[in-house]
C-alpha cells in the first residue's frame, strides 16, 4: 500500500477529480474546483495510480504548519472506488507529514474508524428514491402543520442568481450571534458564482405577498446529493414558517431520484430536531483534533 503527499501543485487534477467522482462516498467538498475556493491552500494524500485519496486544507501560522477546517466544508477523509476499511484510513493518517503540529479535520461519514483523539458529529439526511407522498408521510405532524400553514401565506418561491440579499439578509438577523467574518461570506459568493456557471447551486428565495424577501438557502448539488449549505430568515419568514416550505418544495422537485438530501448537521438540539422531523435519519462523522507537536 503505497500513498504518497503531494503538494496542490503536484497533483494530476483530472485523476484526483474521478477518484472523487467515482468513490463510494463523494462529497462534493472534496473536489478540487470547491477546496480550490475555500481553503487558504490544500494538498493530498494519494494511495497508488489515484485509487482513494484524502484532501488536506492546510494553513501556516506563527511560522507552524497545520491542517485545519474551512468554512463551507463539512466532510472531508477518505474517498475511493471501493470499501474503505478501518487500516485504509489510518494508514492514511499515518502518511500525514509531521510538519503539521495540528491536525484538526472532519472524516466523512463512510471512514469509520477508532482513534484515541476522535469525536463524532450528527448530521441528518433523507434518501429521496420514493414518490412524494411516501415521503411526505414520514413528516412529524408538526412539521406538516408548519408546512399547512405557510402554504396559507400566499408566499412565493424564486431561483435567482445574486446571493447578496440572502447574505444581508443573515447578516441583519443572525450575523452578530455567529460571529461569521466578512472573509467567510466572500468565500461563499465567490463559491456560488463558480458553483453557478457549472449548474451545481441554486439560490432560492422566499418572498411575502408585498414581494419582500423573508426568507431563502442555498443548495448545492452534485450526483448524489443535494447539499443544504446556508440559510437566512428574519422574523416575519420564521412565523410563516418558510423554511418548512421551502425545504418541502426541494424534497417534492427532487423526489423520485437517486439524490441524498443532506441538512448538514447539526449538533444543536433544536436545529436537529427540526431536520428529523423531515423523516431524515442520523448519519454519524468523525472529527478528528490532534496535536503532532507541542513547542
Amino acid at each position: 500500500m503505497f500513498i504518497k503527499y503531494l503538494p496542490r501543485t503536484k497533483l494530476n487534477i483530472e485523476k484526483y477529480n474521478a477518484c472523487i467522482d467515482n468513490s463510494i462516498n463523494s462529497r462534493i467538498y472534496a473536489y478540487s474546483w470547491y477546496l480550490d475556493i475555500v481553503t487558504d491552500d490544500w494538498d493530498a494524500l494519494v494511495l497508488g495510480d489515484y485509487t482513494a485519496v484524502m484532501p488536506l486544507p492546510k494553513r501556516k501560522k506563527h511560522g507552524l504548519n497545520y491542517i485545519y477546517l474551512p468554512s463551507w466544508v463539512q466532510q472531508l477523509g477518505v474517498f475511493s472506488r471501493s470499501d474503505i476499511d478501518e487500516n485504509l484510513i489510518l494508514s492514511f493518517i499515518s502518511k500525514i507529514p509531521k510538519k503539521f503540529v495540528l491536525v484538526d479535520y472532519f472524516f466523512n461519514s463512510l471512514n469509520e474508524f477508532n482513534h484515541k483523539k476522535l469525536g463524532k458529529r450528527d448530521n441528518f439526511i433523507l434518501r429521496l428514491n420514493t414518490n412524494y407522498e411516501l415521503l411526505r408521510k414520514n413528516y412529524s405532524k408538526s412539521r406538516k402543520w408548519s408546512i399547512n400553514q405557510a402554504k396559507k401565506a400566499n408566499l412565493r418561491i424564486e431561483e435567482t442568481e445574486d446571493l447578496q440579499n440572502l447574505i444581508h439578509l443573515f447578516k441583519i438577523n443572525k450575523g452578530k450571534e455567529l460571529r461569521n467574518s466578512k472573509f467567510d461570506f466572500k468565500i461563499l459568493d465567490k463559491l456560488i458564482i463558480n458553483l453557478r456557471g457549472q449548474k451545481n447551486s441554486k439560490i432560492l428565495e422566499i418572498k411575502n405577498e408585498k414581494s419582500n424577501l423573508i426568507g431563502g438557502a442555498v443548495f448545492l448539488y452534485d450526483n448524489n446529493r443535494i447539499t443544504y449549505l446556508f440559510s437566512a430568515i428574519d422574523a416575519e419568514g420564521r412565523n410563516k414558517q418558510v423554511m418548512s416550505y421551502l425545504i418541502d418544495h426541494v424534497i417534492k422537485q427532487n423526489s423520485n431520484s437517486n439524490l441524498i438530501f443532506d441538512f448538514e448537521g447539526s449538533m444543536i438540539p433544536e436545529i436537529a430536531s427540526f431536520f428529523k422531523s423531515f423523516g431524515a435519519e442520523l448519519e454519524t462523522y468523525y472529527w478528528l483534533k490532534k496535536a503532532t507537536f507541542i513547542r
